[in-house]
């Protein structure tokens, strides 16, 4: 599915039409002609940024971001009006932009714009500004300049970011992508988009969230599940603050976590607890560290050795950001632990079976009971059994990590 640089004269009409009961001006033959004006001004805005050609760009008004993602290999890019609130010769234009990047997206990338034109003396519609929607969260270059580092394996884009560092990103995702391809296989596009803003703000604003809810989150992937043929490309989108006090084999476990839900989205679905895409996720980030499960999992170390051991596998709502670390770190600890747990008894393979069959029901209800009966020949209370058991075999003796 691709974007548009120029929509048909049929659709034209088809948005002139819808135009009648959404400019408020009111209907009528002057809110046809100026939405199809402002359409016609957007179509030659889209075609300047394809083209990268800025003086057509400013041909359509002022200049804006033009310049801060001139390096992003796009491969499409239209904009489709949706409402036109016109006063005189000024209007304020809600519209959705799809783009999509050379090479990542299959579908495009949708986001809502609210752009403001005046009308020139040549009866042309000018923009002025084009910036988020209000529900909409903002682009990478609405925050700066985007500086863009290929990889053998990954796009990076940053705001505020050293190319030198950039590059380090693009390094880190260039050994996670195999890594994954091999716990998981090859059924993946084996490729990934990571996005670098300058702050935890920046990230926030990416994301369209508060900046509390990110606070202590390295990095999130963004995407849509269960749906490979029509979504575009999943984003990593990372937050430079925390992931700066992350050292070397922790910055690596963290873009091949975020890797692993880029492999596994299309088998990520409403029936996927997130003890399992969390666990998984942090198994195949750790597998082939080296480290230990008390230096990978320190808290739920630490509360066994209080003789706290869990009593199940841990609830979405614990991976909730409510601002207990603690909490936080020991669900995505018990969702690792399982996962390891599986691949010890059962085989990695068998694991990343139990995974697909878990995802391939439509509802949560009975998709974990169903998956571990076929898939590993056990039930929900057996496996919960002897999870907790594993944990008081390779946590409990160990003391509290220094």
């Amino acid at each position: 599915m691709a974007g548009r640089g120029r929509v048909p004269g049929s659709a034209v009409v088809a948005v002139c039409l819808l135009l009648v009961s959404l400019v408020a001006c009111g209907g009528g033959p002057g809110a046809d002609a100026a939405g199809a004006g402002v359409q016609r001004t957007l179509d030659r805005r889209a075609a300047a940024v394809l083209g990268h050609d800025r003086a057509a760009f400013l041909r359509t008004g002022a200049p804006g971001w033009f310049d801060r993602l001139r390096e992003i290999p796009f491969a499409d890019w239209s904009y489709r009006l949706t409402a036109l609130h016109r006063t005189g010769d000024r209007a304020t234009a809600d519209a959705e932009l799809r783009y999509r990047i050379q090479g990542y997206d299959k579908a495009p990338v949708t986001a809502g714009r609210v752009l403001t034109l005046s009308r020139g003396a040549d009866g042309q519609w000018d923009v002025d500004a084009d910036r988020p929607a209000r529900t909409s969260a903002q682009q990478l270059w609405d925050q700066g300049k985007v500086t863009v580092v290929h990889g053998t394996r990954g796009l990076v884009l940053g705001v505020g970011q050293s190319r030198l560092a950039l590059r380090g990103y693009a390094d880190l995702a260039d050994r996670a992508v195999p890594a994954v391809s091999d716990a998981w296989g090859t059924d993946w596009p084996r490729r990934v988009v990571v996005v670098v803003p300058k702050s935890l703000q920046g990230m926030a604003a990416l994301l369209g969230s508060p900046a509390s809810s990110y606070r202590g989150i390295a990095a999130v992937t963004t995407g849509e599940v269960g749906t490979p043929d029509r979504a575009p490309a999943d984003r990593i989108i990372v937050n430079p603050d925390a992931y700066g006090l992350l050292g070397a084999l922790g910055r690596q476990v963290v873009l091949t976590h975020e890797t692993t839900h880029v492999a596994t989205r299309a088998h990520t679905g409403p029936a996927t607890p997130l003890w399992l895409s969390e666990g998984y996720a942090d198994w195949v980030g750790y597998r082939g560290s080296g480290r230990t499960p008390a230096q990978a999992a320190p808290e739920l170390a630490r509360a066994l050795a209080r003789g706290e051991v869990p009593q199940r596998l841990p609830d979405d709502a614990d991976f909730g950001f409510s601002g207990d670390a603690g909490r936080l770190a020991r669900a995505y600890e018990s969702g690792w632990t399982a996962c390891r747990l599986i691949a010890e008894r059962w085989g990695e393979a068998r694991l990343a079976e139990f995974y697909r069959a878990v995802g391939a029901h439509e509802k949560r209800a009975g998709a974990v009971e169903d998956a571990l009966r076929e898939v590993l020949g056990t039930t929900p209370e057996a496996f919960t059994a002897r999870w907790r058991a594993y944990l008081r075999e390779r946590l409990g003796s160990v003391g509290p990590p220094a």
